[in-house]
């Protein structure tokens, strides 16, 4: 069963996460500090607009590398194992008990979810309750609207 306290990541989002990060420290910081320079030589900081602009502005991408680092830190990355069972990094197809319509979903890490991506963590009630099945499994979960029951039509 996955630790909950891990970020399990996709190589490539571990890779996105890693280059943003060098970004940020390298690139970013040094524009930033060019800008409160330019708005230091203004004048009087009390009334200065660009000041307090690139102190913000400052203050947001140093809390964006805190963010990314605590990612990384954590980060455990997916090595998915193709099999018959479903687990992090797993492409499942399924079915909705009564209707013909099949969906397929990439079970991720909770920093990877996103539904418009069909991708969906594995602590999601869709993702848990997926996790350790088997092609043919039925199973159900819990949403507002009801209890939901589904068949797993495949897994890649």
């Amino acid at each position: 069963m996955p630790d909950t306290a891990a970020n399990y990541l996709s190589k490539d989002k571990f890779e996105e996460l890693t280059q943003e990060l060098d970004h940020l420290k390298t690139v970013r910081r040094r524009e930033i500090a060019e800008q409160l320079e330019y708005a230091r030589s203004l004048g009087d900081l009390s009334e200065n607009a660009e000041y307090e602009e690139a102190r913000n502005l400052q203050a947001a991408t140093e809390d964006r590398i805190r963010v990314i680092e605590e990612q990384i830190s954590r980060a455990r990355i997916i090595e998915h194992t193709k099999g018959n069972t479903v687990s992090l990094g797993s492409h499942v197809t399924i079915q909705k008990q009564g209707e013909k319509e099949e969906h397929v979903y990439e079970i991720v890490g909770s920093a990877e979810a996103n539904m418009q991506e069909r991708k969906i963590s594995h602590l999601s009630p869709l993702g848990s309750a997926l996790m350790g099945k088997k092609k043919g499994d039925t199973f159900s979960f819990e949403t507002p609207k009801g209890l939901q029951k589904y068949k797993i039509v495949a897994i890649k």
